[in-house]
């Protein structure tokens, strides 16, 4: 059967029920719609309505409640074309104002910076990212000091992101400046610089099975996050904290929230969505959390964990750190 078209008139008479329908998803889902253009919500939304058959918002926060996963779907047709350079340019302003300078601070003296894209789709974000600490540190102390996890569940998309070539209107978000400094004309499109390309590490990682990436003092994770359901971005949060370095930073997305995890993530500026990690907890507090999260193999490793810590204390009340048979650290007696 053809799917009923929503009038235009209709809609636009719905606008207080487009309104109950982005609360529901703020509500539900933790994610907040309402600072996107309103022109553009419409027009995503109904078009997600036309495709279930659905031709009234309040119709359709019915729908979503009876079928969780209409979300990824409607998600999709959200974020069409979302990925770009310095995608939402304030965020972007604010961490290599505020962000960056606090990282290099703690990493003076040439320490190593380790930066993650996770869900990198195509490559621009990590390039960004390339391009903003070449700004702060110079291309020479990029080269030798900084190293970019792209990482992403898509192969095809990986291609494409190692390749680094990008159109002219992908370009149209990078600063004529940073376009001549960091990217070779090839025609009618634009290659990364080889030079600093060679800084940004490709590979696939399914956030939701693999271990994190270590050390990493900032995180970009953006619009990834909202396609899970509660119990699997509980788990997956729980992960890229351990990932995180203690003064590192996580970078979510315009729509994301946050706010059930502030035992793992503190506020640094809700608007533009950075956090940073949380202080670290004991082991026991720390397993747990995954445990509580949905890891089932945290359950067991919990005991383990807990029976060397107790019974090395017992038979050793000196100074000590026990450390498992991988050579985890899982406990110090001070």
């Amino acid at each position: 059967m053809a799917a009923k078209k929503v009038r235009k008139g209709k809609a636009g008479s719905e606008n207080g029920a487009l309104d109950a329908v982005l609360d529901y998803l703020k509500r539900s889902r933790g994610f907040d719609f309402t600072g996107y253009k309103r022109s553009t919500l419409v027009r995503r939304v109904t078009k997600r309505m036309n495709e279930v058959g659905i031709d009234s918002y309040v119709a359709y926060q019915d729908f979503l409640e009876v079928h969780p996963d209409e979300f990824g779907f409607l998600f999709n047709t959200l974020l069409i074309n979302v990925t770009g350079f310095f995608r939402d340019q304030p965020a972007w302003d604010y961490l290599a104002s505020s962000v960056v300078p606090e990282i290099l601070e703690a990493r003076k003296g040439g320490q190593p910076i380790r930066l993650w894209s996770a869900g990198c789709a195509s490559g621009e974000e990590a390039y960004s990212l390339a391009m903003m600490f070449a700004e702060a540190i110079g291309p020479e102390s990029f080269r030798r000091r900084v190293k970019i996890y792209a990482t992403d569940i898509d192969e095809e998309a990986l291609a494409a992101a190692r390749r680094a070539v990008y159109s002219a209107r992908e370009m149209g978000t990078v600063p004529t400046a940073m376009r001549e400094k960091y990217f070779v004309g090839r025609g009618t499109t634009y290659a990364f610089r080889a030079d600093l390309r060679r800084s940004v590490i490709f590979g696939r990682h399914d956030l939701v099975q693999a271990a994190p990436i270590s050390r990493i003092d900032l995180l970009v994770c953006r619009n990834v996050l909202m396609y899970l359901n509660a119990e699997t971005q509980s788990r997956v949060l729980s992960r890229l904290q351990f990932g995180i370095a203690p003064d590192g930073f996580l970078f979510l997305g315009k729509a994301e929230m946050l706010l059930s995890h502030g035992d793992l993530f503190i506020p640094v500026d809700m608007k533009q969505r950075v956090f940073r990690k949380a202080p670290m907890r004991g082991v026991r507090e720390r397993i747990a959390a995954l445990a509580e999260a949905g890891d089932p193999s945290a359950r067991t490793q919990i005991e383990f964990q807990v029976h060397m810590l107790e019974a090395a204390l017992e038979a050793a009340p000196a100074a000590m750190i026990v450390v498992d048979p991988a050579g985890t650290i899982t406990g110090i007696n001070r």
